[in-house]
């Protein structure tokens, strides 16, 4: 077993991070993005296969209860029965597919975003903030960012693969450079 550290880099709006990572961590990244692909594939399908799935009741009443401070916000989501019936679709198929995507490595940032999205939108929608600002919730979204970030996709998943997809002689990814920002 070959393991070593590897020095990682990062400028963004002028202020440089530098740190280093130990080539093990390759195999805690795969775990992340493998345990929020089963998570949310769970979550999914009980929706899915518990029978009628409605989420009026939660947006309705949950964040006004907990103190949310995008309680009207879910609360008029709530009244629209066209956003209804588009949320009662979204969820429970969203996390289904964001679980299967994460889980065979396809599409990887772009089923990181939606995961991260949907968590953002749970963590105000749960919102309890009596032991703090930081939660479970908050948490998962982290975990999805770092997924994308670190191209877990590209670990024993399919985007290793589709990134290399030979087009006239070019890697897909050298070749449209934008769809890295959902393969990875």
């Amino acid at each position: 077993m070959s393991s070593k550290e590897v020095t990682l880099r990062s400028t963004v709006g002028g202020l440089s991070a530098e740190g280093q990572l130990h080539t093990l961590s390759v195999w805690f990244i795969l775990a992340l993005r493998l345990m929020m692909g089963l998570a949310f594939l769970q979550a999914g399908s009980s929706k899915l296969l518990g029978g009628e799935f409605s989420a009026a009741g939660y947006l309705q009443n949950a964040p006004a209860a907990n103190g949310s401070p995008l309680a009207d916000l879910f609360a008029s989501m709530a009244q629209s029965p066209l956003f209804m019936d588009f949320v009662n679709v979204a969820v429970p198929w969203g996390q289904l597919f964001i679980g299967l995507g994460l889980i065979v490595g396809c599409l990887t940032r772009l089923a990181a975003f939606w995961g991260a999205f949907m968590m953002l939108l749970f963590y105000f929608g749960n919102w309890d903030i009596s032991h703090g600002y930081i939660n479970g919730d908050f948490a998962y979204l982290l975990v999805f960012l770092s997924v994308a970030a670190f191209g877990a996709g590209r670990i024993f998943g399919l985007d290793a693969y589709i990134e290399q997809y030979d087009i006239g002689g070019t890697a897909l990814v050298e070749r449209y450079p934008w769809t890295r920002y959902f393969l990875g």
